[in-house]
């Protein structure tokens, strides 16, 4: 369980991440659960690193719970309320453009050819 400090944030793969999630984020600390460092998860999860440096630890708190608990008032169950969380959704739709419009390395061997 090493942690694996990259550009901006440090990775910890085989890390304690809470229920089903395959990840989860701290400010400035990437924890995924051993084997499922995907390169999708881990734009995901960056995502939440800048959304921790651009809210601040209360500031992203008090957004994500505060979000969290008004669609489970409004009779969501988790992942339903889950997925309707606004940086969740950024977090996701974020990651899937970056691998979407991301340059492949076998279409660039291609080119290069």
């Amino acid at each position: 369980m090493p942690l694996e400090h990259r550009d901006g944030y440090v990775l910890w793969e085989g890390g304690p991440v809470p229920g089903s999630a395959a990840g989860i984020t701290l400010p400035g600390l990437v924890i995924v659960r051993s084997g499922h460092a995907s390169p999708y998860l881990l734009r995901h999860e960056l995502v939440h690193v800048r959304q921790w440096r651009r809210y601040g630890v209360v500031g992203f708190s008090a957004r994500y719970v505060a979000a969290y608990a008004t669609w489970r008032l409004r009779r969501k169950g988790h992942a339903g309320a889950y997925l309707r969380i606004p940086m969740e959704i950024e977090a996701d739709w974020v990651a899937r453009r970056s691998l979407s419009t991301a340059v492949r390395d076998e279409l660039a061997e291609h080119i290069a050819l």
